[in-house]
């Protein structure tokens, strides 16, 4: 997109602020008059009231003073009101490009995410948004008052004496094309900036997500390294950016020092054939100091524009960012579920690449349990995360009670689906809050209902502050087994008419597997469930179960079918019966 579209994107978000914007202006305005009035009153006071007796004089300062006094108060206000209301209007526009950001990467499929890091979309968030709020107040205003400043101090300098004037037109404008071809090598500059910090930012997100493996590991060295060397970058791009304004702002700053030279040889030549008067050289050389301060002012808008707009850009690129999945414009809300699954000749891949699943079809009445086992790589996961639309087939169809999952509305699809996954995530916050994720208009009573269905209600009283308790950062001051109960007791809560458990035992030690092995069977009771498992003895009971190689469906049956074809399933499960293997499938080919 070619800057004038970015601009013109960027322009919307004043709309809704149209009154704080034209007052910030008009404001700007009246400052920008009472520092050009100034000198010309004195010109005038200094020619007229001045040259009078005492008498006169001593009669009319006060009115004088009364008067300078009352145009300042009004400066006061308007300065106050720029720097207060004009900051409040970029930061409630900076709020506004926050809020659309995150809803927007809300909206975003897994493939988004699968792609990008976390700690690039904070920096998105935060730095990148200040300094787009920095642009959204100042640079309107600064462009504004600078344009009055120098219009209106160029239109008295012609007054006063047009061919010095024009000898200081000529210095503007060398100035000017210096400026210009800077700018284009700042853009790039401020640009990696942005994509520099953003690096940071990821490789401390990562490494402190990750902290308790790091120090695991005892691999502090590694973690310094890597946040050394994006340091480091950061650092070059910082170190190229402040070379780039040192010579643009000392070069500027010559250009300045070379008008005041200007005037003072030029004006002493003017004086000799008496074109000009030593007074109005006076008036010239206080009206030079407010022609030079815009320009110092478009100098400093310079640096604010280009990390404004590249933050801005680095905006647009995940807004514009199209989610791969939508609802269709008819798609219908899905209600009265049945819960009759179908996968219809389903095939996936992952970015165009080799298919993970190919001409897959399975048939899961309402209300039975199947379970889905074999090597890692399969494509077990892949199917479930197919039925809620996770990914979007790209191949074949998904049907429940008969039509296309693509048929129905995105969030209606996933509030009849309850997940239980094997990584468990709790937010910050309470078990109270935690649980009610499922259900977040729900009562107390019925938390604590979904909690005994669960098996942790006896443990959560035994807490502290019971409900209330905090649980750390992504849950880390529980117990894996504890986790994964606040999670079964979010779906007990949800009550959703089908079930997908994602390997929800595999991480735990047998205890706590058998322990939640019987909330998972209580939560199965009269919903469709679909089991991945890779301890086989937690499927025994599966109506139906599917062993899924990189090959494809290679056998299905019940567990005691299987056992007497003594195939695939029938060695494995031998296997882990005698303790040989405690994770099936892990190895096999």
């Amino acid at each position: 997109m070619n800057k004038l579209g970015t601009l013109k994107k960027f322009v919307k978000y004043y709309k809704p602020y149209r009154g704080l914007f034209y007052a910030d202006l008009f404001c700007a305005l009246v400052v920008s008059a009472v520092d050009l009035a100034f000198p010309l009153i004195l010109s005038y006071l200094s020619k007229s009231l001045f040259t009078q007796g005492s008498s006169v004089i001593l009669h009319t300062i006060g009115f004088v003073g009364l008067g300078l006094v009352t145009m300042y108060l009004i400066k006061y206000f308007g300065q106050h009101f720029i720097t207060s209301w004009g900051h409040i209007m970029g930061a409630r526009m900076e709020s506004d490009m926050r809020r659309d950001l995150f809803y927007h990467l809300q909206k975003l499929s897994f493939s988004y995410y699968d792609k990008n890091n976390t700690g690039e979309m904070m920096s998105k968030l935060v730095s990148d948004l200040f300094d787009i709020s920095e642009l959204a107040h100042h640079g309107p205003e600064n462009l504004f008052i600078s344009a009055i400043k120098i219009i209106g101090s160029f239109i008295i300098l012609m007054m006063i004496n047009v061919k010095m004037t024009l000898i200081l037109v000529v210095v503007t404008v060398i100035m000017i094309i210096y400026s210009y071809l800077e700018n284009k090598k700042m853009s790039s500059i401020f640009y990696d900036n942005r994509v520099k910090i953003a690096g940071v930012n990821s490789i401390v997100q990562d490494s402190l997500s990750g902290v308790r493996v790091v120090k695991s590991f005892a691999n502090e060295r590694v973690e310094r390294r890597k946040f050394d060397k994006g340091n480091n970058a950061f650092l070059e791009s910082k170190v190229n950016n402040y070379m780039i304004m040192g010579r643009y702002n000392a070069t500027n700053s010559f250009f300045e020092g070379l008008l005041y030279i200007v005037i003072i040889i030029s004006g002493g030549f003017f004086i000799i054939d008496g074109s000009l008067g030593i007074a109005d050289l006076a008036v010239y050389a206080l009206y030079i100091n407010i022609f030079i301060n815009p320009i110092d002012l478009l100098i400093n808008f310079t640096e604010l524009f280009q990390k404004g707009y590249a933050g801005f850009k680095r905006f647009l690129e995940v807004v514009e960012t199209q989610p791969e999945i939508i609802d269709d414009k008819n798609a219908a809300p899905l209600v009265d579920v049945k819960g009759d699954i179908e996968f219809k000749n389903v095939s996936f891949s992952y970015d165009n690449e080799q298919n993970v699943l190919d001409n897959v079809n399975i048939k899961i009445p309402a209300g039975r349990k199947i379970a889905l086992v074999g090597p890692s790589g399969g494509g077990k996961t892949t199917i479930c995360s197919l039925l809620p639309r996770f990914y979007d087939v790209t191949g074949g169809s998904i049907l429940i009670d008969g039509t296309d999952i693509r048929s129905f509305k995105q969030e209606s699809l996933r509030n009849a689906i309850g997940v239980v996954q094997q990584e468990v995530y709790l937010f910050a916050g309470s078990v109270k809050e935690n649980i009610a994720y499922g259900k977040p208009e729900a009562t107390f009573e019925e938390i604590m209902e979904a909690a005994k269905h669960a098996n942790i209600h006896d443990f959560i009283m035994s807490l502290e502050e019971g409900y209330d308790t905090y649980v750390g950062e992504r849950g880390v001051r529980l117990s894996g087994g504890q986790k994964q109960r606040i999670s079964i007791a979010r779906v007990f809560l949800k009550n959703p008419p089908i079930l997908i458990l994602d390997e929800a035992t595999s991480a735990l030690d047998n205890e706590s597997e058998r322990y939640i092995q019987r909330s998972l069977d209580s939560l199965a009771q009269n919903r469709t469930t679909i089991v991945i498992a890779h301890r086989l003895s937690t499927v025994r009971g599966a109506d139906e179960i599917i062993v899924i190689t990189d090959e494809g469906i290679k056998e299905r049956g019940n567990h005691e079918s299987l056992l007497k074809t003594g195939g695939i399933y029938a060695r494995y499960y031998n296997m882990q019966f005698e303790g040989l293997e405690n994770n099936a499938f892990t190895d096999f080919e």
